[in-house]
């Protein structure tokens, strides 16, 4: 009898070693699993950049997230996003593991120069906004502007639903000055993106002066619409050869009929980096880095508007790279100041408003104005419709009296739509 005691004795205690060293392998694993997380997720939101000193830098900060009930975790694995005093008590706690893998972050970049801090802020508020997926922006400023972004957007609402990066202006050392002095200042930063952010596979770029009227999930959606030639995606400048720019005046090879237009840029950066671009000025193929300069050189005369007379010329000469998207992703006062001629955002509404020309900041297009306006002064938190939708109608009826303000139903016609699917979303979660 004691003998048989003896055994079952030494088998409980078998098996309870057996049982300690499975759960210590299963901690080991999941602490594996996290570092790999993390390291996804740093990819995904990269590290801030301090303004002081101009070389600290912080990463994004840590939450313990109240984890919902959905199952009874056996085996005491923590989930990744789950962090604890106790990983025993922590790890019994049931949780849902659609938040385990959040959903891959959009890069977005912009380049901002001289008084140009609001506007770019104002357009970041209208991303984050209508946006689903997590936002990364990729800000590029001149260093006396890091302070201002960096206390703006640490002090904005919704701070899970973005992340960023401050960047300093830089160009090629040898030809730094010329760059710089192209069309603007700054604005032909955006055709070292590719060099810069050598991490990062999609990118869509914009200028200070875009107001985003829809989620940028959507026309973050075209990199899975292009072919596997299609390096990068744009609209055209113009819908109306007769008022267009490039087939009137231009003394450079353009895109297409009436030329593209690079303030709303989505680019495969992955792509562009491997790709040979024919050009002429030699039979060989040359890499992005390869032809920028050799083409400034040949036509500085003969351009315009800069960098983005430079991307006209690269897609005359590798059309087969360039998807192009429709007018209302890129709707500008050259779309209604001599009437109407977007079909689509007729249709549809304006998805993505491009107020160059300084029209947000004068009164010759108050169209455009009062939509900037509106999305400038709306307050976190605050109902959509009432707090935005309706007082932008109203001051949009006083600008009838313009080609623009005429036709102002296609200024709020997505908006609506982009608002009532917040609600739903909203309305789902709970």
């Amino acid at each position: 009898m004691r003998r048989r005691l003896a055994r079952l004795v030494l088998l409980c205690l078998g098996c309870g070693l057996c049982s300690l060293l499975y759960a210590f392998s299963q901690l080991a694993l999941e602490q594996q699993q996290q570092e790999e997380d993390g390291a996804r997720r740093q990819r995904a939101f990269p590290l801030r950049r301090q303004p002081s000193g101009g070389a600290a830098w912080r990463r994004p900060q840590q939450r313990c997230k109240n984890v919902s009930v959905s199952y009874w975790n056996s085996y005491w694995m923590l989930p990744s996003d789950v962090c604890g005093m106790n990983c025993f008590w922590e790890a019994a706690r049931r949780y849902d593991l659609s938040k385990l893998h959040p959903s891959e972050a959009m890069h977005l970049a912009v380049v901002a120069c001289g008084e140009r801090l609001e506007e770019t802020i104002t357009m970041l508020r209208s991303a984050i906004i209508f946006s689903i997926k997590p936002l990364q922006f990729h800000i590029f400023a001149e260093d006396q502007l890091h302070h201002d972004f960096r206390e703006t957007l640490d002090n904005l609402a919704y701070q899970e639903k973005f992340n960023y990066t401050l960047y300093p202006i830089s160009f090629p050392t040898e030809n730094a000055a010329e760059w710089k002095k192209l069309f603007k200042p700054c604005a032909s930063q955006r055709l070292f993106l590719p060099l810069i952010l050598s991490d990062v596979d999609s990118l869509l770029y914009v200028d200070t002066d875009i107001l985003f009227l829809r989620p940028v999930d959507d026309i973050w959606s075209f990199l899975k619409k292009m072919n596997s030639s299609q390096i990068a995606a744009m609209a055209p400048e113009h819908e109306e050869p007769r008022i267009g720019w490039y087939n009137r005046f231009a003394r450079h090879p353009y895109y297409g009929k009436t030329g593209i237009n690079s303030g709303v840029m989505l680019m495969n950066m992955t792509r562009i980096r491997r790709k040979y671009f024919k050009n002429d000025m030699t039979t060989v193929r040359l890499r992005w880095e390869q032809i920028l300069m050799p083409l400034l050189k040949k036509y500085k005369l003969n351009i315009t508007w800069g960098d983005q007379d430079l991307l006209n010329i690269m897609f005359f000469h590798n059309p087969e790279s360039l998807f192009v998207f429709p007018c209302q992703w890129n709707y500008r006062p050259d779309h209604c100041i001599y009437g109407s001629n977007c079909q689509q955002a007729e249709k549809e509404g304006i998805f993505i408003l491009h107020g160059n020309r300084g029209v947000y900041h004068d009164d010759k297009q108050p169209a455009f104005r009062a939509v900037y306006d509106a999305i400038k002064h709306y307050t976190f938190g605050d109902d959509l419709v009432n707090a935005l939708l309706l007082p932008l109608e109203l001051e949009l009826q006083k600008t009838q009296h313009t080609y623009c303000g005429r036709i102002y139903k296609v200024f709020i016609k997505q908006l609506t739509k982009s608002i009532q699917d917040i609600a739903d979303r909203r309305s789902k979660r709970r």
